[in-house]
């Protein structure tokens, strides 16, 4: 895959977030010329961190700015987009749902409509999510399903994902979309979320909380195997057969908040035991993917067993939580699940 990438111009929105950091460590080891779209220099930490702040551009602003989300497509002749930008957090969509729609669903056209206009042969990858499936009467989740998101994350997936779909078919932009399972590994700093809560308490030697009751299924995806993911479908998106649609990613395998909290408390030799609060409102109880679609069409599998994940991710939790590369990241305890 080196070879694909070298010199090409990829533009990768909310390029500081968990993912797209990711993404831009992985563009730049191939030899692309990454340019990044960050809303404030907030989003800077997690590519120092990874170590290559220095090695793309950086453009500080909102993908809400059509004119500034223009302005970079042709001034770095962007040859492939890579949208991850996004209101990532379920519970705080059902806290904020207006701001959300806002960043997903208007960031998403304003993109869209930006290569239309600007870059109309960049490749496109944007990103939508398993929970745009919803509650379905059937599991795992196919790409056939129906998108049946109801709470303000899900639906504002749903519309991210048709609005691609509509912009491939009315205007022929090649775009094609992911519909990921819950990724996780190094970097994650959103503490609410299970995995990167439960270590951060362990590490700080207090018990975890879970936010439900501990019942709820879940597909969970290794970063890399998620990198892997956006930059196979992304050097295939203009093809005919790939353009406009969607597809899995996932491991297929999921497993309850509780169960995967036990594993990572035995995965770092703790006897720490967790407090389940159930609080948690507003969420599916079951999800997770079928992705022999992408097995199949794009020779796309996932790598990395959730035990080899889990290693990793801990061990990355212990080298850098209570480093000053992140202040104050350490002081607050965190609920997740």
């Amino acid at each position: 895959m080196l070879s694909t990438w070298q010199q090409q111009s990829v533009l990768v929105t909310g390029a500081g977030g968990f993912l797209a950091s990711a993404l831009c460590a992985a563009l730049v080891e191939r030899g692309a010329q990454v340019v990044g779209i960050i809303r404030d220099s907030a989003g800077e930490q997690l590519l120092t961190l990874r170590g290559i702040r220095h090695r793309l551009h950086v453009v500080h602003g909102s993908i809400v700015d059509y004119h500034l989300v223009e302005r970079v497509l042709n001034e770095y002749e962007v040859d492939v987009v890579l949208h991850v930008a996004a209101q990532a957090l379920v519970g705080a969509a059902n806290r904020s749902p207006l701001s959300t729609f806002e960043s997903n669903i208007r960031g998403t056209w304003t993109v869209l409509e930006a290569v239309r206009v600007s870059r109309p042969h960049a490749r496109v990858v944007v990103a939508s999510s398993d929970k745009a499936y919803g509650e379905q009467p059937q599991l795992p989740y196919t790409e056939a399903s129906s998108l049946n998101g109801r709470f303000p994350y899900d639906v504002s997936k749903v519309c991210t994902d048709v609005l691609a779909q509509s912009y491939a078919r009315t205007y022929d932009v090649p775009v094609a979309i992911t519909r990921c399972a819950n990724l996780y590994g190094a970097g994650d700093l959103n503490w609410s979320r299970l995995i990167p809560g439960t270590i951060r308490s362990v590490l700080l030697d207090q018990a975890p909380l879970i936010r439900s009751d501990g019942t709820p299924e879940r597909d969970y995806l290794y970063l890399q195997d998620g990198v892997d993911a956006y930059l196979t479908l992304a050097a295939r998106v203009d093809e005919p057969t790939i353009r406009g649609r969607a597809f899995n990613f996932g491991s297929g395998r999921p497993i309850s908040a509780l169960a995967l909290t036990n594993r990572i408390l035995a995965a770092m030799g703790s006897t720490l035991e967790p407090r389940i609060l159930g609080q948690a409102t507003g969420e599916i109880d079951r999800q997770y993917l079928d992705s022999s679609v992408a097995r199949r069409e794009l020779g796309w599998t996932p790598r990395v067993t959730l035990e080899d994940g889990l290693m990793d991710t801990v061990g990355w939790y212990r080298e850098h939580l209570f480093t000053p590369a992140l202040p104050g990241m350490a002081m607050r305890q965190a609920v997740a699940g």
